[in-house]
């Protein structure tokens, strides 16, 4: 007996497997090797029923095809398929039972003497000689948009045959009550590009080069890493070059995916042939109100999903929350509003959200993020324009559906950073709701420049410029208050209050980038205008001893550029009344901000007295209040003021217990910062031990090393993009003054070694914060880590002529190649190439790349995709020395 799997035969008797249409897919299996592992698995272990979930074109019958294969391999159990997707919707158990039947009971059974369910117990009923049951297994292709039957089907199945395990594939689970799901993933970013390429092959346009690689790994991500859509995207090609399809993917109104032609037109299903249909298969099993959300939620920002191998922690801060979602998408309770025509009625009621999200989300519509904490829910790109354009279609002559909910956005948005940044001394996470959110914070401002409302978008801006989450870089940041301060004063010539403080905490981003200069225009622009006496106007900056009259915000970039810029005492003094000016103003924001700046300010430049006594007292405050942001800032502070003029052995252990909170919430402004203050108590600890005339040499010279070691792991961290504390005078002075205390016991060359080898520990594996909190010791860290490999230091012998031919000669070129490449003769590289060998002490090209130093290694792999096919072999070798023009060192 056989049946057929869509165009794939298979005999249950003799367990051979009879390609027929199917080797139209001539694209090989791409990755899933953890799903396909769990699979088989499962089957071996006689699990009852296995569930692929996923969306629409994810691969899941691919999947499921590829594990009956491999499972076959190592056991010969009969294999059944049914495909329920030509079943009509909705249908009947009868109809899904007599589509199982037609697959799994022979064509030729005579139903005369049996009826069609008992033939189909008994097709799928193995025993042994014995009478034991044997395990057969069921295919169940398809079954969402039949689901409530096929469900049924399933339970009583299992009932019936003791020995038969199904594996189903579905776009939400079936719901029996030991149901095993594998959820279809993704592709990885590496699987997706692979499987574009062999689709471009297919389309008899390979792709190649650095550029083209560029694009396609771009045009994946766009795609959300879906196998349909990538394959659609592929078969582009054979209409439009690769260049002309990146920007059809763009995610805005302008994208074209949803008007690509169908194709291909043979082969495939019918909801298969475009990605407008892949979707529209899912959105048309939706109850209205499921569609009615699903397309409301296409004004938040698209998310994405991720394969389990490419996570790297960001999914963490995707999506929106419930209660986002509640309050722009949910009706009034007293509007009629829900859609317009025969559908006028639906109404969503606040409280029937979340259980609206969780049915999309079984339905893989909606895709779901689940922290430690919380739950957050996205769409996809290619599902978001999906219902962006269902929901354009619910306009009307007086209500422009898109408009009225991107007004809602963006105004919960406006609402909730402006709230955060005020909350300094609130419990509950300073900056946690803007950094979750931190994509449709985006989405707001650019809708508030499109809709009119640039104010809007300039308190957003504002709001972010002083809460340090730099998920974006000050550039970026300062670009978006710039641009909303242009297009409000336009609207408003006059300056008001707001375009002032943003105009100030532009100023304050500058001081984060360094740019001191654009502070001092900026501060110098609102004093302009905010003081009225010429003679203050002229020498306000002489006057911080006594207030003059300016605002808050004025005050407070005054007070940090005297600190960061500056090491200016006076700092102490204008941050503190900038303190006192914002609890006037009962904005706590702004008090907490200036209370911290102003306790920095006296641990770094006040006297002893100043800095124990303010650094104590806001930390006591920062403590009292429960707010984990403030209080961790605050013991930064205290660890910097007792590493001056307290203990520094307990400034260390409050800095590592600051650090370790910092790690675990991953807030890489505070723990750079604070991996920095670390390096300032060992230095103190050093001197000390050192005045006391210890005897402990060993000792003092291990605090040394890791002194160094730390200063070269604290250059290598980011605060954040185009955040860098090492240009900032504050830090730098005080990192000048450690690394001067490591070098006079050390020496020049120790310390460069030490030094070297913090600079090669590797931030996005913490090596440098763990190095700092002292679970890390560089002594036992494997031979194969960079920071090992002591040869590379040679490669600073290396001149920069040296070094570029050296890249090239690693990653494959020849000498005559090079010459070419770099428009040199033969015997200049010749030489070059003798340099190389002799600074690096080696004798073959292939210890090159082991010389080469890790951030220089993707340019190797770079330079080895150009290049060029390689020259036959001389027959004759030149040793080192003895040099023949374009041969020497050639191979």
């Amino acid at each position: 007996m056989s049946e057929r799997v869509g165009s794939v035969r298979m005999s249950a008797v003799t367990g051979r497997e009879r390609l027929g249409d199917r080797s139209t897919v001539t694209d090989r299996f791409v990755g899933r090797d953890q799903e396909l592992d769990k699979i088989s698995s499962l089957l071996l272990g006689s699990t009852r029923l296995v569930t692929l979930i996923g969306s629409g074109g994810i691969g899941k019958t691919r999947l499921a095809t590829e594990s009956l294969r491999r499972y076959r391999k190592a056991r010969r159990t009969p294999v059944y398929w049914a495909r329920l997707a030509r079943l009509a919707r909705d249908c009947d158990v009868t109809a899904v039972e007599d589509e199982l039947t037609r697959s799994v009971v022979d064509a030729d059974f005579d139903f005369s003497d049996q009826s069609g369910w008992d033939a189909l117990i008994d097709a799928l009923t193995s025993t042994d000689a014995g009478g034991r049951n044997l395990q057969t297994v069921l295919v169940m292709d398809n079954c969402e948009h039949v689901l409530p039957a096929a469900g049924q089907l399933i339970a009583e199945l299992l009932a019936a045959v003791p020995g038969l395990s199904i594996l189903a594939t579905s776009r939400q689970p079936t719901g029996w009550v030991d149901e095993h799901l594998v959820t279809v993933p993704p592709l990885t970013q590496q699987q997706a590009v692979a499987l574009f390429r062999q689709r471009a092959e297919l389309a008899g346009h390979p792709i190649a080069g650095q550029d083209q690689m560029a694009m396609a790994d771009l045009i994946c991500r766009h795609l959300d890493k879906h196998p349909l859509f990538i394959r659609l995207a592929a078969a582009r090609l054979l209409r439009q070059p690769l260049a002309t399809i990146v920007p059809e993917l763009n995610g805005a109104a302008t994208d074209k995916r949803m008007r690509w032609p169908h194709w291909p037109r043979v082969g495939v299903e019918a909801r298969h042939q475009g990605v407008h249909d892949v979707i529209a298969w899912s959105y048309d099993l939706c109850s209205d109100k499921e569609r009615l959300l699903l397309e409301r939620m296409s004004v938040f920002s698209a998310g994405y999903d991720t394969n389990p191998e490419d996570d790297d922690g960001s999914a963490l801060d995707v999506g929106a929350e419930v209660e986002a979602i509640e309050a722009v998408c949910a009706d009034e309770p007293t509007s009629g509003r829900g859609t317009d025509g025969p559908a006028a009625s639906v109404h969503l009621a606040t409280d029937e959200i979340e259980g609206l999200l969780e049915r999309l989300a079984d339905q893989s519509l909606v895709t779901t993020h689940i922290t430690p904490t919380s739950v957050r829910y996205s769409l996809l790109e290619s599902i978001r324009l999906f219902a962006q354009q269902r929901l354009t279609q619910r306009s009307t002559d007086e209500i422009d559906e898109p408009t009225r909910l991107a007004q809602r956005h963006r105004r919960y948005y406006r609402d909730k950073v402006v709230a955060a940044q005020l909350n300094w001394f609130n419990p509950g996470g300073y900056t946690s709701a803007a950094r979750a959110a931190w994509d449709n914070i985006v989405t707001a401002i650019e809708t508030s420049l499109a809709s009119g409302e640039p104010e809007i978008g300039l308190e957003i801006s504002a709001a972010l410029i002083v809460m340090p989450i730099f998920k974006a870089s000050p550039r970026e940041i300062r670009r978006w208050a710039e641009r909303t301060l242009q297009a409000t004063r336009a609207l408003t010539p006059e300056l008001t209050e707001l375009q002032t403080a943003a105009m100030v905490f532009v100023g304050w981003l500058a001081l984060i980038q360094g740019r001191s200069e654009d502070a001092q225009q900026t501060l110098d622009e609102c004093v302009a205008v905010c003081v009225g006496d010429a003679d203050l106007r002229q020498n306000w900056q002489q006057t911080a001893e006594i207030d003059i009259g300016l605002p808050a915000a004025v005050e407070f970039v005054w007070g940090v550029k005297l600190l960061v810029a500056h090491r200016d005492p006076r700092a102490i003094t204008v941050l503190g009344r900038a303190r006192e000016k914002y609890r006037d103003l009962g904005d706590p924001g702004g008090e907490g901000r200036s209370e911290w700046h102003e306790a920095l300010a006296a641990a770094t430049l006040g006297s002893a007295q100043q800095a124990l006594t303010i650094t104590r007292i806001h930390l006591d405050h920062a403590t009292a209040t429960g707010a984990g942001w403030a209080k961790e800032l605050a013991e930064l502070a205290w660890a910097i003021a007792l590493t001056k003029h307290g203990d520094p052995t307990e400034a260390l252990a409050v800095g590592r217990t600051t650090l370790t909170v910092l790690v675990a919430e991953r807030d890489q402004w505070g723990a750079s910062l604070a991996v920095h203050i670390q390096t300032w108590s060992l230095a103190r600890i050093l001197t000390d031990l050192i005045a006391a005339g210890s005897a402990d040499q060993a000792r003092i010279k291990a605090l040394a090393i890791e002194t160094a070691q730390l200063i070269g792991g604290a250059a290598t961290l980011h605060a954040g993009p185009g955040v860098n504390f090492n240009e900032m005078a504050m830090v730098a002075e005080e990192t000048k003054r450690a690394t001067d205390v490591a070098l006079r016991i050390l020496g020049p060359d120790e310390f460069a070694a030490a030094h070297r080898q913090g600079t090669l520990l590797r931030p996005e594996l913490q090596e440098v914060q763990r190095l700092a909190l002292g679970t890390l010791s560089i002594d036992t860290m494997p031979m194969d880590h960079p920071v090992k490999n002591t040869a590379s230091s040679r490669w600073d012998q290396l001149t920069v002529a040296e070094q570029q031919v050296a890249i090239l000669a690693a990653a494959g070129w020849t000498n005559t190649a090079i010459a070419a490449r770099r428009g040199n003769s033969g015997r200049t590289v010749d030489a070059q190439m003798a340099a190389v060998f002799h600074k690096l002490g080696i004798t073959s090209r292939a210890d090159i790349g082991k010389n080469v130093p890790p951030d220089r290694t993707g340019q190797v792999r770079a330079e080895a995709t150009k290049r060029p096919p390689r020259a036959r072999k001389s027959a004759h070798a030149t040793p080192p020395g003895k040099h023949t023009r374009g041969h020497a060192l050639d191979s």
